[in-house]
């Protein structure tokens, strides 16, 4: 069963988002310029991997709005991400963006549910990216992937 692992938020105007988010809930909220994302702790994780300590809570991220990611976004644990894929578009979903690599941790994709609802895939895989180097680093969605247990 695929678990919950991660949430994004997109927005306009990242810098103003964060300062919501800090001051209405606490969160900690930490740029990635370099990426133009964000990765947003809502509860304490291990240092190490990223996990949340508490069973059931998740941490997620904050990016760009673009494209069709124009509206939060869950994601969900699966072992094969293109497997996962495959079985959504059998099933009447479609792959609104194909697999990338979050070097070090693990593989992304976003899909489209049948109501048109848009949400990520995650797969952990710690040697993602080490196949193909710099031509699959990770993108803005879903760079902040440190709340995945990777």
């Amino acid at each position: 069963m695929g678990g919950i692992v991660h949430f994004e938020i997109p927005a306009d105007d990242q810098e103003r988002a964060r300062g919501f988010y800090q001051q209405a809930f606490g969160w900690n909220i930490n740029p990635i310029p370099e990426m133009d994302y964000s990765a947003v702790t809502t509860t304490p994780a291990d240092e190490k991997t990223g996990a949340p300590l508490q069973p059931g809570a998740i941490n997620g991220g904050m990016m760009a709005r673009s494209g069709e990611l124009t509206t939060p976004i869950i994601t969900v644990d699966v072992e094969d991400i293109n497997a996962a894929l495959g079985a959504i578009g059998e099933l009447g979903g479609s792959t609104v963006q194909e697999r990338g690599a979050v070097p070090g941790m693990g593989y992304f994709a976003y899909f489209k549910d049948t109501e048109g609802n848009i949400l990520g895939l995650w797969q952990t895989d710690p040697s993602a990216g080490a196949e193909t180097g710099a031509s699959q680093e990770a993108t803005s969605e879903g760079a902040a992937a440190n709340d995945m247990g990777a």
